[in-house]
């Protein structure tokens, strides 16, 4: 059973009916779920960039007499210690927040039956996009790297402007089925429309985000979240990158001549010297 603090909040919250601020907050909970226990309203407020108010009804649209009962409720579930010590430097406590951010991805891939989904439906389109802009544009191209090395056409959709609709539209004219999007913070504007032409094209959108309330949320078929570290002045996506990896897994079981590829690849490669033995 899942029952990381990100896991216990992304339940709390499932059960209701959320307006798009409710979800602006639950998603930076959701972000910071082992700090917040012990964050003022006030300081949740600044976190999620919405007013105190907002924040107060929010608890009380969860059930709460008020944030300070939804906050001590939070701390009566929160784990006895720590997962890191206090006397760990800032580098240290980086690695150990991505450890559990690792931790909570596999707890949650206990249930295969999404990522198995999501492989039969990348395996199946022909050609198969993949988006990813600005932050997320990494993982698309190391997802896409991989991917075509066993699926027969593989389009990277890494950069924005006004040619995104035209290669979506070229794609599906193609045959195109499905769409894998990466979408990390910050979210652009960008990605957030591209998901929605794409759905309004017919494809199916999987989308691997940072959070079950992320903004791509509501323009995807099948969200997938992988949280991202968040200590270092820049966001860290082990989780993502992960997940990327093991979607690529359940996709090459689905496609039957997979193996045979990767096997005539390494031919190819050992005739032409590609590698440093």
């Amino acid at each position: 059973m899942n029952d990381s603090p990100a896991a216990r909040l992304q339940q709390l919250f499932e059960v209701h009916r959320l307006t798009p601020t409710q979800r602006r907050i639950a998603h930076c909970m959701v972000r910071r779920a082992a700090d917040v226990p012990f964050l003022s309203s006030v300081e949740l407020a600044e976190l999620a960039g919405v007013s105190q108010p907002s924040v107060t009804r929010f608890a009380v649209a969860l059930g709460f007499d008020g944030y300070p009962a939804l906050r001590k409720h939070l701390r009566e579930v929160a784990p006895a210690e720590p997962a890191t010590p206090a006397s760990a430097n800032e580098y240290q406590q980086a690695v150990e927040a991505e450890i559990e951010n690792l931790r909570h991805l596999a707890q949650l891939l206990a249930d295969p039956a999404p990522i198995e989904r999501a492989g039969r439906l990348l395996a199946a389109s022909r050609p198969l996009l993949v988006l990813g802009l600005r932050a997320a544009a990494s993982q698309a191209y190391g997802f896409s790297y991989f991917a075509a090395k066993v699926h027969s056409d593989v389009r990277l959709l890494d950069e924005g402007g006004t040619m995104l609709a035209d290669r979506v539209d070229a794609a599906v004219r193609a045959g195109a089925t499905a769409l894998l999007c990466f979408a990390l913070p910050r979210h652009p504007k960008e990605v957030v429309d591209a998901l929605a032409y794409a759905k309004s094209a017919g494809l199916t959108v999987i989308t691997v985000a940072d959070s079950a309330f992320a903004p791509v949320a509501k323009h995807s078929d099948l969200l997938l979240p992988a949280a991202v570290g968040e200590g270092l002045a820049f966001d860290t996506a082990c989780s993502p990158m992960l997940l990327g990896r093991v979607l690529l897994e359940a996709m090459c079981d689905n496609l039957p001549e997979a193996q045979a590829r990767l096997e005539e690849f390494d031919v190819r490669a050992a005739e032409r010297g590609l590698f440093v033995e």
